[in-house]
Formats: C-alpha cells, structure tokens, sequence
C-alpha cells in the first residue's frame, strides 16, 4: 500500500509539471495571436482606405466633399445610385472602427491587451487568423509574462479540479478505513 501512494504522489506532482508547461505554451500563444490578428486587421484597414481613397476621388473631381457624396447618392432616387450611398457611408464606418481597434491595441498594455481584443475585435478577422495561426515560441517578455500566467492557471484550475477532490476522496477513504474504537 505504502508503494501505491508513493507511486500516486510521483504521479501527482508529474502531473503538476505537465499541467505547468501545457498551460504556459497555451497562454504564450496570446501575443502571437494579437500580433497575427493585428497583421490582418491592419491589411482590411489598408484596403478600406483604399477604397475610401477612391471615394474621395471622385468626390474632388466632383467638387464636392466626401461626406456630401455619401448623402447625394443616399438621397437619389435611382436604386443603384442610392446603395452606392449606403456603400460610401459603410465604407466610411469601417474605416473609422478598424482604425479604432487597430490603434486601441497598440495602444493597450500586456495586462489590458486580451480584454482590449475582445472589447474591439472583428470576429471575422478574428476568424481569419485563427484558421491560419501560426504557434510561435515566444522570445519577448510579453510572451514570458503570458506564459507564467498560463502556468498559474492551468496548476489552480489542476489543483482545484483534480488534486483537491483526489486529496478529499483520500480523507473520506481513510477515515472509513479507520475502526471506530469500541467504548
């Protein structure tokens, strides 16, 4: 019996080291994600400017402004004019957002990023990267910082989930082992 629970115990704290790296290499991950979704949101910003650019192109070549574009082709009576309007003005829109959350995490702090990214987040773009994420090692402090984060939950989540119920099931086990003593 005495092997058994010294096998368990080697086991257990085995165990413990496991959870520790998996959890680390988990949360490393965070910034390479932030940096590859910062990568993709800023390429759909590039091409909303682009194609905001043209907009206003043609809105100088009319001699008028781009906010006055967006509300006379809103305003036409023609259908297809109308939603070019509805275009121009979502065009506008995304611009504005995209460089919003772009700039909001750059912006943000290594504690403050993931809430940041949930607060501002595109979920298409965030689905984007995801499909095509890259795992990385991280070599910034950013990275070392999110990994010993990682580390401590995966061993509270371990110890709270596993070990503390195990340790409990051990207890409750010894204590019907133990006779009762006869007054």
């Amino acid at each position: 019996m005495r092997f058994g629970s010294a096998l368990l115990r080697s086991g257990e704290r085995l165990l413990d080291r496991v959870v520790c790296v998996l959890g680390a290499a988990f949360f490393a991950q965070a910034p390479e994600f932030f940096q590859q979704y910062l990568q993709r949101l800023g390429g759909h910003l590039d091409e909303a400017r682009r194609q905001l650019q043209q907009f206003e192109n043609v809105a100088v070549q009319s001699g008028i402004t781009l906010e006055e574009l967006a509300t006379q082709t809103q305003a036409s009576s023609e259908i297809t004019v109308s939603r070019l309007g509805g275009v121009i003005q979502a065009t506008i829109e995304r611009v504005d957002a995209l460089a919003q959350a772009q700039a909001a995490l750059i912006d943000a702090t290594v504690w403050s990023r993931p809430f940041v990214f949930v607060r501002t987040m595109d979920v298409d773009i965030a689905r984007a990267t995801g499909h095509f994420f890259k795992p990385a090692v991280p070599t910034t402090v950013e990275g070392l910082i999110y990994a010993f984060v990682g580390m401590l939950v995966a061993l509270g989540l371990f110890q709270g989930l596993v070990r503390f119920p195990l340790w409990k099931w051990r207890q409750l086990r010894a204590q019907r082992a133990t006779p009762v003593p006869v007054p």
